[in-house]
């Protein structure tokens, strides 16, 4: 080994433990799944996880509490988009979280077909205050579902799938991004419209908001969370567990959700508890993977 691939070693490895630091302060259940994946592929999901965070405090939270506008907030990103995709043809930036973002990219294979479509996405939230259903699908796929794309990859790296167990798992991980993303939507429904006057949701706002449309919006993220769950047993070992923990988090907010009057979710945000992110981190750790028959139940119980 050089003197020159020693440095790079060590600065890789500070902006990985940089990256680490960015999924445990700010997600306690992507960082509580997370743990239950294999070290090499925890790495690769937490340098993904510290960008999508970056480049989303630039639109929604740092920036704008630093008295940054939404003019300079949109260089900022673009800058952003710059520096990632020269980093992911070099292996270096003098970011640190995009160093290690770079790294993972580099590692399994995560190219601008993906983070195109994100930094599209994040560049929307500057200026798109509502959304059709077509704005609606582009915004969901670039913010999400291509997460769920570069985080398969991670996954899969180095294993041989054939075309259609690859093209299910594929659906599986778009599907389970955008289970999330909805979640999010529905959950920060309060935040959103007040704080920062957006609604995601084509045609939902405050006064439309009731039992009917709250429901029709969970209808939909459990058909997403079912696809998802399809692919489930197709991910190696050293993923699964993870995948199915999230999911299974994401599936409990969501009884939660709907358990919570549609007036509420105006003013209050929804989660579960810690004890029940505990106890599900438990079961899934042992073995057991949620299905459709306990999502089922779940959701007549709620």
């Amino acid at each position: 080994m050089t003197q020159l691939d020693t440095r790079i070693d060590l600065y890789t490895r500070a902006a990985e433990e940089t990256a680490s630091g960015v999924i445990r302060l700010y997600s306690t259940s992507f960082g509580l799944a997370s743990r239950l994946l294999d070290p090499l592929c925890r790495r690769h999901i937490e340098n993904i996880y510290s960008l999508v965070r970056l480049a989303d405090e630039v639109v929604d939270g740092v920036a704008g509490e630093a008295g940054i506008d939404q003019a300079e907030a949109g260089h900022m990103l673009d800058r952003l988009e710059s520096d990632t995709e020269r980093a992911m043809e070099t292996g270096y930036s003098t970011n640190l979280i995009v160093h290690a973002f770079a790294h993972s990219a580099r590692s399994v294979g995560i190219t601008p077909e993906l983070t195109g479509p994100f930094f599209a996405s994040m560049r929307a939230d500057l200026s798109e205050t509502s959304h059709d259903e077509e704005s609606f699908s582009l915004y969901v796929y670039g913010s999400a579902e291509v997460v769920g794309l570069m985080c398969l990859k991670a996954f899969v790296k180095d294993l041989d799938y054939s075309p259609a167990q690859h093209e299910q798992m594929i659906s599986g991980a778009r599907a389970l991004g955008a289970a999330f993303q909805k979640v999010n939507f529905l959950r920060d429904l309060a935040v959103d419209f007040d704080a920062l006057g957006r609604s995601y949701f084509p045609g939902v706002t405050p006064d439309s908001m009731d039992e009917d449309t709250k429901n029709r919006l969970l209808d939909d993220i459990d058909k997403d969370l079912a696809e998802s769950a399809r692919a489930l047993p197709l991910l190696p070992a050293r993923s699964r567990k993870a995948v199915a923990l999230a999911q299974a988090l994401f599936d409990e907010l969501g009884v939660k959700l709907r358990q919570t009057p549609a007036e509420k979710l105006l003013t209050q945000r929804v989660s579960v508890p810690s004890a029940r992110k505990a106890q599900l981190a438990v079961a899934v750790a042992a073995g057991w993977l949620p299905g459709a028959k306990w999502r089922q139940e779940k959701r007549n119980n709620a």
